[in-house]
């Protein structure tokens, strides 16, 4: 059995690989076509060159492998099994001993090195090239901006409420064009806060150039009158009056205007947390986004959107295993003069229908507001459903 295990696994993994870079050499030359357009263009001196066009296109290239590895597992495994379903190799195999189950478990522990490999690209190898991709383009063609508005957080401190605004990051990781509004426990505007740019501080603070600061409070003034002093006359006539005194109370606000060099504002807003607020979250790792996901639930902000990509990172990786499972009835397929590139485009046309499932769900989920992790397990629920279904009457019936 381990010769027959050993020889699955090697066409396998053959053919994935195949699969694999076809599909990534593909996404690529889109991506490469997309950049031509930038070639030549760039702030100042710095002008991006062909060259930088290629770096990026590179590094670009983890974030789609770990989009396309499942349904190239899929269309590997297809392409092997229903190869050897037209050459009876399977059927020799069967009569070696070969059960169902036992292929079954063959290809699970395969899917399962592919889950493994699923989950390191997406979580750790994408994330990091693709930062490093965007601080590169940044530095050439501007800063890493999410339209007009930038970037909103709120942050909950011990005295006061904060909302703050991150215009963009440039290729240096600083930021720019950052606003702090400071409200207290009555929703009243306390101060606000403009700088032209700012850094993070090693010590859970932001250090801001060139700001302007604002600060608002009110100015009581108290006048006494009509006391008994004033009116001894009256108070000889009516006694109850000596001891009644009628105050006016004046509330005037106060603006206060000052201009620093440098301002240090303490917070526990993080790079990341700003990264993820101005990158899309399906570019972050996992842990990242769970870092964001309780930053905005300890400031009663809704993280559905996060929370739902953060669960579609979890199960991505296990749909693998799915496609391993949704492959293995085409080894039973007993078509000999059928042409395997006809189960490959089966496996083609189930591969891209899973990839728009998985995305579509993510928006239902968050237009409805369903359980974050529902609505990023259904698309896998359905298809190991319809897997498992398949290979009990395609492999266990018949």
């Amino acid at each position: 059995m381990k010769t027959i295990r050993r020889l699955i696994h090697r066409e396998t993994i053959g053919s994935v690989l195949f699969v694999g870079l076809g599909f990534l050499l593909l996404f690529m030359f889109f991506d490469m076509v997309d950049e031509m357009g930038s070639i030549g263009k760039g702030m100042g001196t710095a002008k991006y060159q062909i060259s930088h066009a290629l770096l990026y296109v590179l590094l670009r290239a983890p974030n789609h492998m770990y989009e396309v590895l499942p349904i190239s597992v899929l269309i590997g495994t297809i392409m092997v099994m229903a190869r050897f379903a037209q050459s009876s190799e399977y059927t020799i195999l069967r009569t070696s001993g070969l059960g169902p189950w036992r292929s079954l478990k063959n290809l699970l522990i395969l899917g399962m090195g592919f889950t493994l490999l699923t989950f390191a690209i997406g979580d750790y190898i994408a994330p990091r090239a693709d930062h490093v991709a965007q601080i590169m383009r940044a530095r050439f063609q501007g800063n890493i901006t999410l339209g007009s508005t930038g970037a909103w957080l709120k942050e909950k401190q011990r005295y006061s409420n904060f909302s703050v605004n991150v215009a963009a990051l440039d290729a240096n990781a600083g930021m720019r064009g950052v606003r702090i509004y400071e409200f207290d426990s009555a929703g009243r505007v306390l101060s606000t806060t403009e700088a032209e740019s700012g850094v993070f501080g090693a010590d859970d603070a932001w250090l801001l150039s060139n700001a302007s600061r604002t600060e608002f409070s009110d100015l009581v003034a108290s006048s006494a009158s009509n006391t008994a002093a004033a009116a001894p006359a009256k108070s000889k006539a009516n006694p109850a009056n000596a001891s009644n005194t009628a105050s006016t109370t004046d509330v005037k606000a106060k603006i206060e205007r000052i201009t620093l060099e440098t301002f240090r504002w303490p917070t526990e807003i993080s790079a990341e947390m700003v990264s993820v607020a101005l990158l899309k979250p399906e570019r972050m790792a996992a842990v990242d986004l769970w870092e964001y996901i309780r930053h905005l639930d300890a400031n009663g902000q809704s993280a559905q959107r996060y929370e739902i990509e953060f669960w579609r990172k979890v199960f991505y990786p296990l749909s693998c295993l799915v496609m391993m499972v949704l492959a293995l009835p085409f080894a039973y397929l007993h078509f000999r003069s059928g042409s395997v590139s006809t189960y490959v485009f089966i496996g083609v046309m189930v591969g891209i229908s899973f990839f728009l499932l998985n995305n579509v769900f993510g928006f239902i989920g968050n237009l409805n507001n369903w359980e974050p992790w529902l609505a990023a397990a259904v698309p896998g629920l359905l298809y190991s459903g319809g897997a498992l279904g398949a290979f009990g009457w395609l492999v266990l019936r018949r």
